[in-house]
Formats: C-alpha cells, sequence, structure tokens
C-alpha cells in the first residue's frame, strides 16, 4: 500500500475510534448502556433510586445521610471545601454519577450566597405573598428564587414555610403564610410546584407546630390529634398535595413528648403513611437528638454535621441497633429526590444573575401584596396634580425599608441601607434596611410636589413638618427575626406617640406599615389610611409608591387576623422557658443541643381554634378581620348557587361597581352541622377575579370534601358529618353578604 493509502486508512481509523467513544459516552449519558442504567431518563425516579442503592458502598450509603458542617455551628469537615457556602453540602457519589447537594436558605430569596449573593433578588416576605391571595404569583415567586439559586451554583432550596400563625409574635411569622391551613397549604404548594418546575429540590418546613421561636429547642407543644391534623398539619398536607415536595424539614420542638425530628407519628404514622409522602425527611440545623429512635422514627437525613446519622450511624448499621434495610430506605428517599426533582439530569450552572428582571418580579408581586386597611374619605389614591406639599415621616423612609432576619435574611445590594458604606453587611438578627427609598419613589410619582422628610425622632418636629403640608405619609416598622419572639405587637420606638402627634397635626395622615405579623394601632381612628406593606423586598419602596398614587389598585387581602390588643390573643401572655438566654434559638443555645436542655410545656387548649376561628368563637372584636383588604373600586355579590356533588359547587356573580378596573378575592367560608363541634366558620375556597369598571363574572369554586369534613381521630380518618353545612360568599371573613344552606350525606 503506498504511503497515501496508509495515511488514508489511519485517517479513517483514528475517525472510528472517535465515533466509537461518542457513542460510548451518550450511551452512557442516556442510560442504555450496561455502566450506569439508572441514568435512563426513561426510568421512574423510584426505580432509578433503587439501582444506584444496590451499587452502593456502606460508606457512600452514610455520606449520603448528614452534611458536612456549618460554620459556627458544627465542626466542618475537609468534604466541606467543595461546598458552594450555603447552608448545607451533602458529598455525592462521583463514580456512580451522583451529584453533591449544595443547600441554600431561601425564604424570600437566597440568602449568603458567596460572590452571588449581593444580586440576590428579594422577594416580598411569604406572609406578604399570601396576602397576594394568588396562587399564579405564588409559583412565579417560587420559580424566581429558584432561577437564582441555580444561578449561584445551588440545587437545594430552605425555604417552604407554612407554620399556622397560632402565635402571631412569633419571630418568623413574616416567613410564613397565615394563619388558615386551606390558604397557607394551597399557596406553599404553589411556591414549591414553581421552585421544583426549575429542577431544584424543594422544601417545606417546620413540621410541626413550630410556632413560637422562644425555647424552641426545649419546648414541648401538647395538642390534641384532631386540632392538629385540622390546623398545622392540613396546611402541610395541602401543601405537599398541590406541589409533591421532594424534602420536608422536621422542626426543633417536642410535640406531645417527642421532638419532632424524632417523632414516629409525625414523621411515618402521618407524613409517610397517611400522605403517601414520596421524598426524604431532613432536620433542621441541629435538630437531630438520636441515632436509633430518629432513624426508626423516620428521620432520613441530619444537618448540618454528622452528630448522630455519620460514625454513629454507621457503627448502628454495623451492630445491627438500625437494620440495613433501614439506612437503603433513608438512602432511597434522597436519590429519588434527587431524580424526581430533576437535579442529576439538569445540574445547575453558575451564571449572572437577572438583576433587573428579578426586582421586576418582586415589585409585580409587592402590588399585589399590599393590602389597603383604611381610605377614610377615599383619601386614597392621592392625585399628584393636585397634592402641592408633602411630608414623608419615619421608619428611615429617606433611604430603605426593612427586612425580616435570621435565616431568611437575604443580603442588600451594597449593604445595609442605614449604616456607612462598607459597614453594611448582613449578620445574625441584624437590622438590615433595603435601599428602596420611599421617599425618592413619592418625589417620582409627584414630581411637582414640594416632598420633605424628617426621621421622626423628634415628635415635634414631625408634626410641625406634617402640619405645613397638604399629606402627612408615615413610614412605620416592626422588625422580627428567626431566634427571637416580638416583646409585644405594639410598635417600637415611641411609633405609636410619633404617629398620633402627626395624625393630630394633619387629619390628611395615611400610615405605611412594614410588618411581618400584625400590629396593635391606638391611632387608627385618628388617620386616614393605613396601607400594610410587609416586608417588601427590593422594591418596594416602588410598590407602595404606585398603590399611594393609584398606579395600582390595591387587592390583597389579610392572611392573618389584626387583633384590638394582645389581651384577646388564645394565650395573652407568650409562654417562654425559664431559663434565660440559653433557649432563645441564637447560636449560644445550638452550642449546648448535644447537652439536652430540661422541656417547658405549652399546650394549645384553643384547639380548633385558630386564627379567625379563636376570635368568632369566642365573639371578640378584632381590629381588622382575617380576609379583609380594601380597594378604590368596590364590588357587589349576587346568584349564589349550591351544587351538592362528588365535590360541593359553589358559584356566584361578582360585579365591578366601581369607575376603575381591579380584582377582588371573594371568597367562601363553610359552617359545619352543629355536631361537628366545630368553629362557627372556616374558608373553603376562594378566586380572585379581575374586573373592569361596570363588568360582571360568574365565578364557580368546587369545595374539596376534605375541606368540609373533620378529623376523626377513632377512625384515623377524614370524615364527612351527615347534615346542614351553610356556604357563605364575600369579601372578608366578616363581611359575606351571600349564604345559602344545603344537607349533604
Amino acid at each position: 500500500m503506498d504511503l497515501h493509502g496508509r495515511t488514508l486508512r489511519t485517517t479513517l481509523n483514528f475517525a472510528i475510534v472517535i465515533l466509537i467513544l461518542i457513542l460510548l459516552s451518550a450511551s452512557a449519558q442516556s442510560g442504555s448502556g450496561p455502566a450506569r442504567p439508572w441514568m435512563n431518563t426513561r426510568l421512574a425516579p423510584d426505580e432509578r433510586a433503587a439501582l444506584v442503592v444496590k451499587e452502593m458502598t456502606l460508606d457512600e450509603k452514610v455520606s449520603m445521610l448528614h452534611g458536612t458542617g456549618m460554620v459556627g455551628l458544627s465542626p466542618m469537615s475537609p468534604l466541606s471545601i467543595k461546598s458552594n457556602g450555603g447552608a448545607g453540602y451533602v458529598v455525592g457519589v462521583p463514580r456512580l454519577g451522583i451529584p453533591a447537594i449544595q443547600m441554600s436558605d431561601a425564604a424570600y430569596g437566597v440568602r449568603q450566597s458567596g460572590e452571588n449573593g449581593r444580586y440576590s433578588t428579594a422577594l416580598p416576605a411569604n406572609l406578604a405573598g399570601a396576602a397576594s391571595w394568588d396562587p399564579d404569583a405564588a409559583y412565579e415567586y417560587g420559580a424566581l428564587i429558584a432561577r437564582e439559586l441555580r444561578a449561584q451554583g445551588y440545587n437545594m432550596s430552605l425555604g417552604g414555610g407554612v407554620n399556622l400563625t397560632r402565635e402571631p409574635r412569633d419571630g418568623r411569622t413574616f416567613e410564613y403564610m397565615g394563619e388558615d391551613p386551606v390558604l397557607a397549604g394551597k399557596m406553599v404548594g404553589q411556591l414549591m410546584r414553581g421552585e421544583q418546575a426549575e429542577h431544584v429540590i424543594g422544601d417545606i418546613k417546620h413540621y410541626a407546630l413550630n410556632d413560637q421561636e422562644s425555647g424552641r429547642n426545649a419546648v414541648n407543644v401538647n395538642i390534641d390529634k384532631r386540632s392538629m391534623r385540622e390546623s398545622d398539619l392540613l396546611a402541610f398536607e395541602i401543601g405537599l398535595r398541590e406541589s409533591n415536595a421532594a424534602a420536608v424539614m422536621c422542626s426543633y420542638n417536642r410535640l406531645n413528648g417527642d421532638y419532632a425530628c424524632e417523632n414516629k407519628y409525625l414523621l411515618t404514622d402521618v407524613l409517610k403513611k397517611d400522605w403517601n409522602f414520596k421524598g426524604f425527611v431532613v432536620s433542621d440545623w441541629q435538630a437531630t437528638h438520636s441515632t436509633a429512635k430518629a432513624s426508626a422514627a423516620g428521620l432520613d437525613h441530619e444537618e448540618p454535621g454528622e452528630i448522630f446519622y455519620g460514625d454513629a450511624m454507621k457503627q448502628a448499621v454495623e451492630s445491627g441497633k438500625v437494620p440495613m434495610a433501614e439506612l437503603d430506605e433513608h438512602v432511597r428517599r434522597i436519590l429519588r429526590s434527587m431524580f424526581a426533582s430533576g437535579i442529576v439530569d439538569d445540574p445547575p450552572k453558575k451564571s449572572v444573575v437577572d438583576v433587573i428582571g428579578g426586582f421586576e418580579v418582586a415589585q409585580k408581586i409587592e402590588e399585589q401584596s399590599i393590602v389597603l386597611l383604611k381610605n377614610e374619605s377615599s383619601q386614597l389614591p392621592l392625585d399628584a396634580s393636585r397634592v402641592a406639599s408633602i411630608a414623608v415621616i419615619g421608619a428611615h423612609s429617606d433611604v430603605g425599608m426593612i427586612s425580616g432576619g435570621g435565616s431568611a435574611q437575604v443580603d442588600p445590594p451594597g449593604g445595609n441601607a442605614i449604616m456607612p458604606p462598607g459597614q453594611g453587611r448582613t449578620y445574625w438578627q441584624a437590622h438590615i434596611w433595603f435601599p428602596t427609598s420611599p421617599l425618592r419613589a413619592i418625589r417620582a410619582q409627584a414630581p411637582r410636589a414640594n416632598v420633605q422628610y424628617d426621621a421622626g425622632t423628634d415628635p415635634a418636629a414631625a408634626a410641625a413638618l406634617a402640619k405645613k403640608a397638604d399629606v402627612a405619609i408615615v413610614f412605620a416598622y416592626q422588625w422580627e427575626s428567626e431566634g427571637m419572639d416580638l416583646d409585644s405587637l405594639s410598635l417600637p420606638e415611641h411609633q405609636d406617640d410619633l404617629i398620633a402627634r402627626v395624625a393630630a397635626a394633619n387629619p390628611h395622615t395615611i400610615v405605611v406599615l412594614e410588618t411581618g405579623s400584625p400590629v396593635t394601632m391606638p391611632w387608627a381612628d385618628q388617620v386616614s389610611g393605613i396601607l400594610e406593606a410587609w416586608y417588601g423586598g427590593s422594591r418596594g419602596a416602588d410598590a407602595v409608591a404606585r398603590v399611594l398614587f393609584g398606579e395600582v389598585n390595591p387587592s390583597a387581602k389579610l392572611p392573618v387576623t389584626f387583633p384590638k390588643s394582645e389581651a384577646d390573643l388564645p394565650h395573652p401572655n407568650i409562654v417562654k422557658p425559664p431559663r434565660k438566654s440559653t433557649t432563645n434559638g441564637g447560636p449560644d443555645e445550638w452550642k449546648i443541643i448535644a447537652a439536652g436542655l430540661p422541656p417547658f410545656q405549652i399546650t394549645y387548649d384553643e384547639g380548633l381554634k385558630v386564627g379567625y376561628k379563636w376570635y368568632d368563637a369566642e365573639h371578640k372584636q378584632v381590629l381588622f378581620p382575617f380576609g379583609y383588604g380594601l380597594s378604590y373600586t368596590t364590588y357587589d355579590y349576587s346568584d349564589l348557587k349550591i351544587t351538592p356533588g362528588k365535590s360541593v359547587r359553589v358559584s356566584f356573580t361578582v360585579t365591578n361597581t366601581g369607575n376603575r378596573a381591579g380584582a377582588e378575592v371573594a371568597e367562601v367560608y363553610a359552617a359545619l352541622p352543629d355536631n361537628a363541634g366545630e368553629p362557627p366558620k372556616r374558608l373553603v375556597g376562594w378566586s380572585k377575579i379581575k374586573l373592569n369598571a361596570g363588568e360582571s363574572k360568574e365565578v364557580a369554586i368546587e369545595v374539596d370534601p376534605e375541606y368540609l369534613s373533620i378529623f376523626n381521630v377513632e377512625r384515623d380518618a377524614w370524615q364527612l358529618i351527615p347534615g346542614s353545612y351553610a356556604l357563605m360568599v364575600g369579601g372578608s371573613s366578616q363581611s359575606l353578604p351571600l349564604k345559602e344552606t344545603v344537607e349533604l350525606k
């Protein structure tokens, strides 16, 4: 053969080798080859997980059951060097193609995420999102968080808070979804759906009855089974059913004697058996207290380190204290979640966060979440062409708006707005103000008006400025955080006195509240307008200004009741641990968990009566009821029809009787038969309807039979009580103009 022929043959052989390598690589990736059959995307997640477990060594299995440490909380494993800097890191199994799990706190945005953290979007607080009563907005909320998690290298979210507001002074109320299980469950379910659609492991927390922060590692919550199943647990059940979330985080507290993270009733009997939960249970950070007991109860994964699920777990398996089948089940559930969520087939790739896009989403959701609580004599919306002078007063409203603290805290771009440049880094329980300036936003809305600012530190000076203005807008706040509870529902730092002084000087005073919980308002009758803006996120000021000046018609409704006073709460005095400084949820407490803490008791003797159900049953007047919120237009309800069937169909007509377009949250409540032993009424459905001025729409809501049922403890099942059911429809829990009774069997 001549030189040309040999060269051609060599070239062809080389090409064939390359082709074979490409085909083998493609075969391995598709899973069709023998090397990694679990990579076949046509197989179900359970099948794929089972195939991987068969190939794993004991050490590999144990390595997936715990984190690798967290700075300040637990010893750091050498393996943590590959962590992305988030709250948790779980090593993968590279030889089997199983990636690491990179976890980040992400309640209302991605927290403390290394070099990209400053670009994270802070969404309105979760409670604000619930105030929108908009499942589509909740989905968008979750999807944005997931996109930013992936852009920063994370594949698991630690958001999804759904504990009900039994104790409104709870420092994490802003992270949750309100006081009603149907609203909270459906909203968190859509948030989780949005996250997981972007190929991130979603996590619902804190399971369960973690309804206060004071002594959360020592408290034992006492509650009967029926009450917990119809309240907090129902919210989790709905959220999981709507989302198929891949993970559930068990909480710090004890429940009826056992820690939540080693509570067989919670983790196995209810979660994994009754609800058929297919994902894995992860402990809250250092909420694991045992190896064999926790494992048998259903805890699958310990965070952030390996006190009980590392070497101790391996030894327990080798000695037979933990059966190998039990260990395999923990591993299988974690792997199953990884395959089901898509993080194996579509791992995150670090990229630049879409900052502007995120801010636009945050503003849009905040505009739907601001609740108009009072609007005397149609004070709002303000007319920029007629208002000549505006006094903006208080709460650092010249530079920023407050955010919620603790593990939910998102880093503000450029640092804390009230600190000097370079000194605004976030740290545990810092008061962080986002650089979104109400003063600038109001000036932009009213460019011809004389808009002056006063810090409010001297009430007399603030009142003098207000007296000279056409309108006074007072920004007031109540900061809260994980690891602490509020001392009271009153505004701090003498803000009640400030508002009263300003209102006395100017009858056209509007109060904008930046809070994560209900607050009391001794000045409510003195002011002409009240807006609840919650923790408004990265562009909260722009959203508030657009509502104040009518570019946005408010449509939000309260997801929690605002009581007149703390004396009206089920527990007027919050129960706190007997020892100070050791059980407040902060770092000092975490350091001594392993030594054990003596429990103290909380008894939820109000039982089924959570939130508005308590005030209804006890005939207590409230400041603003659950489901309440005003608009710049008005709505009328008519033509109620109830059609029983497999589900109860409730249809009615809503008409916009005002002169501008708006969106109304139409709420449906049910009163069960007297012998059901229930509070006077419960939310069973709602719909948010957009209506132009003068427009009418027929609305139909299918009521899930479970929402009309009670939990029968003796049968361990939901039961529809035969009898007369009253269905009521209207714009809040206290305004229900339509009512019809139907017999159900």
